[in-house]
């Protein structure tokens, strides 16, 4: 790929501003990674690229996700690499850090064999050096991205950190507004069943749950009518053919793998409680999360969907399969990323909550020991912020709206 010519300061601000402008337009998050791309490469160059949206309560990657000039196992190789293997960048790590930009050769001094993901996915594909990102707002990770320089190429150097650190946060400001929920058709009684914690959408056949099956190996040995229904939905991205007909998302195999990492970190952690382990067994071992993976995903129709896994353990427990939910999502697991979208304090979700479940001004201030006009102010504050003038059209716009959206026209898709 051609090194782009060098641009002068007042040029570089140009470019920067047309890639928030483009960014700021695009339609979808999909469109969002594609019209970036495109502006970054005018900045810096580099020779592959992976955009992944990440679930903003666990930092796990979900749909979409748009590679560039990768092979198609690489989101695997790459992820299963990050979640055994890796200690040197992580992104758990970069989502807590002060600056969330990172380079793999100036993090290691000039020695990226000390990386798994250079050892593992970059040095046999040809790739010299990765800088990646976390994509974070308020603290809350909203995307991943990873760029690769090829071998020959100069290492990516502190300025383009810096560059890039200065772009993440409007970035994920951006992801983050696509939580907003866009106009559509409610059903009939959908309200009170909010009110009641209950509602999952509408339409005959599609709350029912997808159900996938993995073997040890993170291969899918069988899968439902649903599973196969929720994942169609879903928007296009990185895959693998599978024996089943059923092409398995870039994503889904990452939850599939955040599962047996999972279990891989209890089974740790017993083994050290009982004494049969020592500091020297584990010390080379990257931290594991300890908890099951879970979620949240958005259709090409606007509708929120859940995914959530676990191991499944033989009599002698050992860990054989993974199984996978995939559902649609309740109200109450929406409830915080529309927040997010809104920027809503989490007095102003814990009052807006409320309103949906039906209570007025003087249950609300009873129920939050709050007086009735402090109520008014916060609900007043949250009108402002979703511009909706009513009760009943807050809670359709936060709670119903997502539930049977009509797709949008012109989204904008494009294929990695």
């Amino acid at each position: 790929m051609p090194t782009p010519a060098v641009l002068t300061p007042a040029a570089r601000g140009a470019v920067r501003g047309e890639l928030l402008a483009r960014a700021g337009r695009a339609p979808d998050a999909l469109a969002l990674f594609a019209e970036v791309s495109a502006q970054l490469r005018r900045l810096l160059p580099y020779d592959a690229a992976v955009w992944r949206a990440t679930d903003p309560a666990t930092g796990l990657m979900t749909a979409p996700v748009r590679t560039e000039n990768t092979d198609k196992r690489g989101c695997w190789d790459y992820w299963e690499c990050e979640l055994f293997d890796e200690r040197v960048n992580r992104f758990a790590d970069l989502a807590r850090a002060r600056v969330p930009v990172a380079a793999l050769r100036a993090s290691t001094g000039g020695e990226p064999e000390r990386a798994a993901i250079y050892r593992q996915f970059l040095r046999p594909r040809g790739l010299h050096d990765e800088l990646r990102a976390v994509l974070r707002v308020g603290g809350r990770p909203q995307g991943h991205l990873s760029l690769f320089r090829a071998r020959g190429r100069a290492p990516f150097s502190a300025a383009e950190e810096r560059m890039v650190a200065g772009l993440t946060t409007p970035l994920a400001r951006r992801l983050r507004s696509y939580a907003e929920p866009v106009a559509g058709r409610v059903d009939q009684g959908a309200e009170e069943s909010v009110r009641n914690g209950e509602f999952r959408g509408g339409g005959v056949g599609r709350d029912e749950p997808g159900l996938l099956l993995f073997d040890a190996d993170a291969r899918l040995v069988s899968a439902n009518t649903a599973a196969r229904r929720h994942l169609a939905a879903l928007p296009p991205g990185p895959t693998r053919e599978t024996a089943l007909g059923l092409a398995v998302p870039a994503w889904l195999h990452g939850v599939v793998l955040q599962a047996r990492a999972a279990t891989a970190a209890e089974s740790a952690t017993a083994t050290a409680d009982t004494g049969a382990t020592t500091p020297t067994d584990t010390a080379d071992r990257p931290p594991a999360a300890a908890t099951a993976p879970r979620v949240r995903l958005r259709t090409t129709a606007g509708r929120w969907l859940t995914c959530h896994a676990s191991c499944l353990h033989g009599a002698d427990g050992t860990p054989r399969s993974t199984a996978v939910v995939i559902e649609p999502a309740a109200a109450a697991e929406i409830a915080p990323l529309l927040a997010d979208a809104y920027e809503l304090t989490a007095r102003e979700l814990e009052i807006t909550q409320l309103l949906a479940r039906g209570l007025g001004t003087e249950g609300i201030a009873a129920e939050l020991f709050l007086s009735p006009h402090t109520v008014r102010d916060h609900i007043k504050a949250v009108f402002d912020k979703t511009g909706v003038s009513t009760r009943g059209a807050l809670v359709g716009k936060l709670f119903l709206e997502h539930y049977e959206p009509v797709a949008a026209a012109g989204t904008l898709r494009t294929r990695p």
